[in-house]
This record gives structure tokens, sequence and C-alpha cells, in this order.
């Protein structure tokens, strides 16, 4: 992790540098000699974000304890096989939902109609998503 930590924060480096010399270049222009705000921001705020994602993982890294298996060279399968979650691989509310949200983006693009059925869709795809659990052959 804090391998991670370390590229993050070079990323962050070569987005502000690369922001700085796209800023001059903007300003040494003939033509216009003026700073083009939205590629200005865009690499900015890419900087930042590295450096959020970078100071993130510094912190969890330090508050951790120790290092993860995936760290460590001499670590083995064994150390890095923790608890992941729980998750229905026979589960077909995750596709209905995509399918349901990609509706969504559509219905943005084509008319609102669509969002409104497509978000109608998500809310019952979701519903039962959670809910799964607790009707059927699967009850707890």
């Amino acid at each position: 992790m804090q391998t991670n930590a370390r590229l993050f924060w070079v990323l962050a480096g070569f987005f502000f540098i690369a922001d700085a010399i796209y800023i001059v270049w903007g300003l040494l222009d003939p033509l216009h000699g003026r700073i083009e705000w939205v590629g200005a921001l865009a690499l900015g705020l890419t900087g930042i974000l590295a450096a959020l994602i970078a100071f993130y993982l510094g912190r969890v890294y330090a508050s951790q304890g120790g290092e993860l298996a995936e760290d460590r060279l001499d670590a083995r399968i064994e150390d890095g096989e923790a608890e992941q979650g729980h998750f229905s691989p026979w589960s077909w509310w995750p596709p209905i939902l995509g399918a349901s949200v990609a509706t969504v983006f559509l219905g943005v693009a084509i008319g609102p109609w669509l969002a409104f059925i497509g978000a109608a869709v998500a809310v019952v795809a979701l519903v039962g998503w959670v809910y799964e659990y607790y009707r059927g052959y699967f009850v707890r």
C-alpha cells in the first residue's frame, strides 16, 4: 500500500507540472496569449485527485499497523485470503440494475420519459437485490 501511495504522489506531481506547463504555454501563444481554463482546471483537478488518493492510502497504511500480504515479498497465497464479503453468484438483480441505470443514462440523451422508466426499474432491482435473502429458497 505504501508503494501505491508513492505512485499516486508521483502522479500528482506529474499532473501539477503538466498543468504549469500548459498554463505557461497558453500564455506564450502569440495568437491568443491567455489561459485556456478548461484544460488548466482539468489538469489541476486531476493532480488534486491523485494527491487525495495518495494522502488517503498513506493514512490507511500508517493506521493499519502492519504490511498487507500483497506488500510482502515472502507472503504466501494463504496469507491474503481474508473474508471479502458475501456475493451471490446466481443473482439476476445486478445485471437488471446495471441495465436499468444504463437506461437512465440513455434516457438523459434521448428523452426524459425513458429516464423515468429506467429509474423505476432501478428502484425495483435495488430493492430486489437488497431483500433477495429474505424470500424464497435462501431465507435467513
